[in-house]
């Protein structure tokens, strides 16, 4: 059921739409080095075989899994000797999967025209593919598809009669379609594989029809797959969304990502880490028990281990969440820090010295005034020698007490 044409070709409007760059490029055949970069199952292999079919061009098909640098040397070769003919397309399927050598000795070829290269991969071309290749490409992103976009795939597969199912009478169920478009996660390979899976394995009813029901379709998929590679950007992209939840004080967001990490078996030590680091950067002192309980739960982790510490997790996720929020501590270690970087650094006050290494001879300074000998255990003194601001306390939670008692004391 692989589309032969860009028309065939579902989802993916915001490159091959009409007018839309890819589309243009292909159509004109004025074809460049392309990487294609997106989930798996959201058409990468397509679209280069449709190009090749689109531009009449030679098409070569290598694995970043299986191929060596021999591969691509003669199959390189082979097209410069061709180079007055239709043109080589080189498609490298999981191009992220060479090292730097193998990518190293594809780089002359693409640059002086030999092949035109067309990459697919599923990692973030910026982190796993050298700077030269895709400095010199075209690097477009794929999205997952959506249920209705899955949905009307499924259609086709049942209705063609060529390379589908059409020459068998058979019946999905609206329900069973709108579940497996939609439990696929935008994967049309696996939306697919599950309706052949169905389809062979379902016995004709008595009026000589296929029923698909949801029940089937349900046992066909077995569980939903949550896709998410702790090499891949969907590991970052899930605990930002679980950190800014909580930062933005929706708990049941971010029970969602915690409850999806831990389904797709992310180490519970690495999510308590992040929930310490939220405590103080999104928390602060308007809550300063959020530190305690985000320590505790990264004890209990080391402790009590998975599945039981999802519960400790879920505790400090839902605490932090609703607590109160100050990123003043944040803001004020971030200042200082940038102003001792930028040459501002203030030396010690002499006072302030530790007087047991005091250099012999040096001049009389003003007596450390001790601040427990005197009211409210406070005394105005230099602290620094050019005094500036750092940090600001909010009026949220604890901190707006903070802030009261630090005014009190400023009169």
């Amino acid at each position: 059921m692989r589309p032969r044409t860009i028309d065939e070709v579902v989802g993916q409007d915001h490159i091959l739409g009409e007018g839309k760059l890819l589309r243009r490029v292909i159509e004109a055949d004025r074809l460049t080095n392309i990487i294609l970069y997106g989930p798996p199952g959201c058409g990468k292999t397509t679209l280069a075989e449709v190009v090749a079919k689109t531009t009449k061009r030679n098409f070569v098909r290598l694995s970043g899994v299986l191929s060596g640098v021999a591969d691509i040397r003669k199959i390189c070769e082979r097209a410069r000797d061709e180079l007055g003919g239709r043109g080589t397309i080189l498609f490298i399927d999981e191009i992220h999967r060479f090292n730097k050598s193998q990518q190293d000795v594809l780089l002359p070829y693409v640059e002086d025209g030999t092949v035109v290269l067309i990459g697919a991969t599923t990692h973030n071309p910026n982190f796993f593919i050298n700077t030269p290749l895709t400095s010199r490409s075209l690097v477009f992103e794929l999205h997952a598809l959506s249920p209705d976009d899955v949905a009307k795939l499924l259609e086709r597969a049942l209705s063609d009669r060529e390379r589908g199912y059409g020459a068998t009478p058979s019946e999905l169920d609206f329900e069973a379609r709108d579940f497996l478009a939609a439990i696929c996660d935008g994967d049309a390979r696996h939306a697919l594989t599950a309706l052949e899976i169905a389809m062979r394995s379902t016995p004709k009813g008595e009026d000589g029809v296929v029923h698909l029901t949801l029940e089937v379709i349900q046992e066909c998929v077995q569980r939903r797959q949550v896709r998410y590679d702790k090499k891949e950007g969907g590991h970052y992209d899930t605990i930002s969304a679980f950190i800014k939840s909580i930062r933005g004080t929706d708990p049941d967001a971010a029970i969602y990502w915690l409850g999806k990490m831990l389904t797709a078996g992310e180490d519970p030590r690495f999510i308590a880490r992040r929930l310490v680091i939220s405590a103080s950067e999104d928390i602060g002192n308007a809550d300063p028990r959020g530190i305690s309980v985000a320590v505790a739960a990264m004890q209990a982790c080391e402790f009590v281990g998975m599945p039981e510490c999802a519960l400790n997790l879920a505790q400090a996720t839902t605490y932090l969440a609703t607590a109160p929020k100050s990123n003043a501590s944040c803001m004020a270690i971030s200042e200082a820090m940038a102003d001792v970087e930028s040459g501002a650094v203030q030396p010690v006050p002499e006072h302030l010295k530790n007087k047991h290494v005091k250099a012999i001879g040096s001049a009389e300074v003003t007596e450390y005034k001790y601040p427990h000998n005197f009211a409210n255990h406070f005394v105005k003194q230099e602290y620094m020698s050019v005094p500036k601001k750092y940090y600001r306390p909010t009026d949220q939670g604890y901190e707006a007490t903070i802030a009261k008692r630090m005014a009190s004391l400023a009169n």
